[in-house]
């Protein structure tokens, strides 16, 4: 059996591992890229699409699941496996991607068009989701399925609503994928589900290299910050991912009003077209949270829901929240990579009295790194602004389990596996593999395109993988001709014009293409 790491080795983003047995093609998760490595969707995969048997995904989001569509558009037919829940939020999350890509391409087309430059198409559109929604089949926790050649089971990572660890069999050896995993005892999922047996484990390194603050110096921080931004008269913003953190916020406000610490004449808007049909799914499996949350259940009452809260799903209602001077706003994307929140913080990032609040992991690359670093000053939506609002980043309210709670479900297994890390920066990578060291624990960190053979023990040399810069290339294009431009304007040269004119011949093709 090999495993190839086809993305989230040495990154966060772009979850894509094959797996290869004697006779079958197995994919664990297919996400996309996010941050400064977003030109990798569009790239061709790495093996044809109709050569996999089976996609098993961790969880629902986009950076494990986000170009399964993309997979099935390109030849993909074989079975999804994935929890109910995790089912029923990929499609919300995929159709609502769709919206914001086409959005986006109409964007890009209209420069495009204006630049004499050819149309871009969509990753993929409406028809591709239907596709791929069919060939979902629900698994439940714990259940062993059998396929052709290898068994698996699905475990609660407990990382958000329906996410899993994969347990793999195949002939003597068994490998775990640790999917994302949630914090030990978290505030949402509870706790994730111990596995004793393995020989290979690939763990993810998201905070390899840090400690989150404990509950009490969380909420503690949350507070500080909300009952601030009251007294100075100014609005709170929280990008967010809409399936899970927004809904933790949301209840973290409620234990707010209920201590009397938030007044509910302060308005909280969940600015998202998806943010009521994902809560909708939170409540419906609400059999699947933490005993805290489930307490608010079993006393007829729901954790979700606070009195000043309002859900926007049109634009009109996002652009009039645009001017109220006090309020909390929870609008995704969580990285700031698109979204409504750019809206929000193109209108506010300005002012002193503004704080934005960051509560998930900001990507390299992303407008999020940029202001949780310290950008002076940022480039929203085409126009430079400069960065006032006061900026806080709250890491305890990861569905990510931090350095400690990845050594404690490493520490679940008995059969002295050897952890294979990945899902992180390389810093946070090598310090978890460090810490693992000391441990005793064997560990491997391997590069995107490398492979493992778990039967062999044998590790490939990296293969490296093209990477398509059109940015760069168009740009040398057009320094190029705006310099011949200036050289052969009213030259006789008949063996340059011949060349020239070779070129445009060769461009006009590609055009057409």
């Amino acid at each position: 059996m090999l495993i190839r790491f086809l993305g989230a080795a040495g990154e966060v983003t772009g979850s894509n591992y094959l797996l290869e047995s004697e006779n079958s093609r197995y994919l664990i998760d297919c996400g996309i890229f996010q941050g400064e490595n977003e030109e990798k969707n569009e790239a061709p995969f790495d093996f044809s699409p109709s050569s996999i048997k089976a996609v098993i995904l961790t969880h629902s989001h986009l950076d494990h699941s986000g170009r399964i569509p993309k997979l099935v558009k390109e030849g993909f037919k074989g079975k999804i496996f994935a929890t109910l829940p995790t089912i029923e939020l990929c499609e919300i999350l995929w159709f609502d991607t769709v919206k914001l890509m086409r959005e986006e391409v109409e964007r890009i087309n209209r420069k495009n068009q204006r630049a004499g430059r050819p149309p871009v198409k969509a990753l993929y559109d409406e028809e591709d989701v239907e596709a791929t929604l069919k060939l979902f089949e629900p698994v439940p926790y714990d259940e062993v399925v059998s396929l052709e050649d290898i068994k698996f089971r699905l475990r609660d990572s407990s990382h958000i609503l329906g996410s899993a660890s994969v347990e793999v069999w195949n002939k003597d050896t068994k490998v775990v994928f640790s999917g994302d995993i949630g914090q030990w005892e978290g505030v949402m999922e509870g706790t994730p589900a111990t596995i004793e047996q393995a020989d290979y484990v690939v763990i993810e390194s998201t905070y390899g290299d840090r400690v989150h603050k404990t509950l009490e110096q969380t909420r503690e921080e949350f507070t500080r910050i909300i009952q601030s931004a009251i007294s100075e008269n100014g609005k709170v913003l929280i990008p967010s991912f809409v399936v899970d953190r927004a809904q933790r916020i949301i209840y973290e406000i409620r234990l707010l009003e209920e201590r009397h610490i938030l007044s509910n004449r302060i308005p909280v808007y969940f600015d998202s077209p998806m943010g009521k049909k994902v809560t909708e799914v939170y409540r419906k499996y609400n059999n699947l949270l933490s005993s805290e949350l489930q307490r608010y259940y079993l006393n007829s009452r729901d954790p979700f829901d606070i009195e000043n809260l309002k859900y926007l799903s049109s634009v009109e209602e996002s652009k009039r929240i645009n001017d109220i001077d006090t309020g909390i706003i929870i609008a995704g994307s969580g990285m700031c990579t698109g979204g409504r929140i750019l809206h929000h913080i193109k209108h506010s990032i300005w002012k002193e009295n503004t704080h934005i609040i960051f509560v998930g992991y900001q990507a390299q690359g992303t407008l999020g790194r940029r202001i949780v670093d310290g950008a002076r000053n940022i480039n929203v939506m085409g126009e430079e602004i400069a960065v006032r609002a006061k900026i806080h980043t709250i890491n305890g309210f990861s569905s990510h389990a931090d350095q400690k709670d990845l050594l404690k479900w490493a520490e679940g297994f008995q059969s002295n596996p050897v952890f294979i890390i990945t899902h992180g920066e390389m810093t946070s990578s090598q310090a978890l593999s460090q810490l693992f060291r000391i441990k005793g624990y064997q560990t491997l960190i391997p590069t995107r395109g490398q492979s493992i053979d778990l039967l062999k023990k044998e590790i490939s040399e990296v293969k490296p993988v093209p990477s398509i810069d059109w940015n760069s290339l168009l740009s040398e294009l057009e320094a190029q001709i705006s310099s011949i431009k200036e050289r052969v304007t009213g030259s006789s040269d008949l063996e340059k014009f011949s060349l020239l004119k070779a070129v445009s011949i060769i461009l006009r093709e590609i055009n057409e293409k």
